[in-house]
């Protein structure tokens, strides 16, 4: 039981430092991708908080398995590189034994990731692509140019000669308010700022030392000319602040777990077995009955065949066309059903993945006797990139109905589950030993560690 304990201590705080390290790089991963997209439109700080938050929960689940590798690598690979593994076969400790303590936490954090799934992960995904519409919708802020006329609010255009950077104050300002259809102002200020209202629906211009020039746009004798030593002009500015979806009921594959898909698969397997009947009452049926409905009863007479197979001809050309259409709605039914499959079968098999992933990770950790974190996250890259080569591709041809979903999504368990079981078998049986020493040729003389020299 202690050695137990201690196996399941060396595997658990590996797998704490690589899941935070991955999580770390795929957050500064997704930041950099969105960066130009929440650049300029004045987000909140709650709401780019809310942004990352829903984020963490796609890179949760594609870290926990890698996490699992790595931590699993590193640990029997440190101990095996303090001849731990050797001490404890000495003592009548297997290898089969030794995995008993990663094997277990690695249920446990399948068990959570299979909740989690079904649960967190989907309401986060559609929590995400509602705010992330929202951002889209959302104009970047007012941009001003010393020089150049600004028409980013409506009906207003307006010029700045000169912008202080530390302060944004606004020099020489000009603007042509066009919101009185009757009328034209035309504001000019010595100086002034700009900002939004408290509830971001105003554009403020708090102006300083001006003239209001106004005319009438009926009456062009009319005119007007108005001095203000101070003068703040609202403008509309529900196109630069951030309106936020409360309620959306649409959601995709992504974002529903196992059970409400499960539903949606049997709906809509009742729905293409109607649509099969169908076509059974409409075309095969008459068939095996050597007739079609209404050719029957067309009896030509002499001098009158072409009337005759023009009639039958568009009863056969309308029945043609009434199967087609019933054949594309079962083509596109049965595409939806395997698409919400493929998500069914990936909220349970990217969790298996972290078992597969010790069966994997204990014997190579004992074969290469490094328990450092660079063998382990180069190791578990390549193991991983496998995985998602497999996944993914097994994805894109079950959607495209060329393979089962079932083996689509399974087969990267399947292959890399066989793969660990024979190499943990191999490895209980017979002392391997991995060396990468063929890298250091790869790396310059001068760049070498000579052990010689220390």
């Amino acid at each position: 039981m202690i050695l137990f304990k201690y196996i399941l201590k060396s595997f658990f705080i590996p797998f704490l430092f690589a899941l935070f390290t991955l999580m770390s790089v795929f957050l500064l991963q997704f930041l950099m991708k969105i960066a130009d997209r929440l650049i300029g439109k004045g987000l909140s700080f709650f709401v780019i908080a809310k942004l990352i938050t829903y984020s963490l929960s796609w890179m949760f689940v594609l870290a926990v398995p890698m996490a699992v590798l790595v931590a699993t690598l590193m640990a029997f690979g440190s101990m095996a590189q303090n001849n731990e593994v050797a001490i404890m076969k000495a003592t009548g400790v297997s290898l089969y034994k030794m995995m008993v303590p990663p094997l277990f936490g690695s249920i446990l954090i399948a068990l959570f990731l299979v909740q989690f799934n079904n649960h967190i992960y989907p309401n986060a995904n559609h929590e995400l692509r509602v705010l992330m519409e929202d951002v889209s919708r959302q104009k970047p802020m007012l941009s001003l140019v010393p020089g150049v006329f600004s028409q980013e609010i409506r009906h207003y255009s307006i010029l700045v000669k000169e912008i202080e950077p530390k302060t944004n104050l606004l020099h020489d300002i000009v603007i042509y308010d066009n919101s009185d259809p009757s009328e034209t102002n035309i504001i000019t200020a010595k100086s002034g700022k700009i900002y939004l209202s408290r509830n971001q629906k105003k554009m403020i211009l708090d102006l300083h030392n001006g003239e209001i020039h106004t005319t009438e746009r009926v009456k062009e004798d009319n005119y007007r000319r108005l001095k203000f030593k101070r003068y703040k002009l609202a403008m509309d500015a529900t196109q630069f602040s951030f309106q936020q979806t409360t309620f959306d009921t649409r959601r995709g594959d992504r974002e529903l777990g196992a059970p409400a898909m499960i539903r949606i698969v049997d709906s809509l397997k009742v729905i293409s077995n109607k649509l099969y009947k169908e076509v059974d009452s409409k075309i095969f049926l008459p068939l095996r009955s050597n007739s079609f409905s209404g050719i029957r009863r067309i009896k030509p007479k002499k001098g009158n065949m072409r009337l005759a197979y023009l009639r039958a001809s568009d009863i056969l050309n309308a029945k043609r066309n009434t199967v087609l259409s019933i054949l594309r709605r079962i083509k596109s039914t049965e595409t939806r059903m395997d698409n919400y499959r493929v998500e069914i079968y990936k909220k349970y098999a990217i969790p298996v993945a972290c078992i597969v992933f010790v069966l994997i990770g204990v014997p190579l950790g004992t074969m290469t006797r490094k328990g450092g974190i660079g063998i382990a996250a180069a190791l578990s890259l390549i193991f991983f990139l496998v995985y998602w080569a497999f996944l993914i591709g097994g994805e894109k041809l079950a959607d495209r109905d060329l393979i089962s979903p079932f083996w689509g999504i399974w087969s990267a368990n399947i292959f890399l589950g066989i793969f660990g079981v024979i190499l943990t078998i191999k490895s209980a049986k017979e002392r391997i030993t991995l060396s990468f020493d063929f890298l250091q040729k790869l790396i310059p003389k001068q760049w070498r560690f000579n052990s010689e020299d220390s």
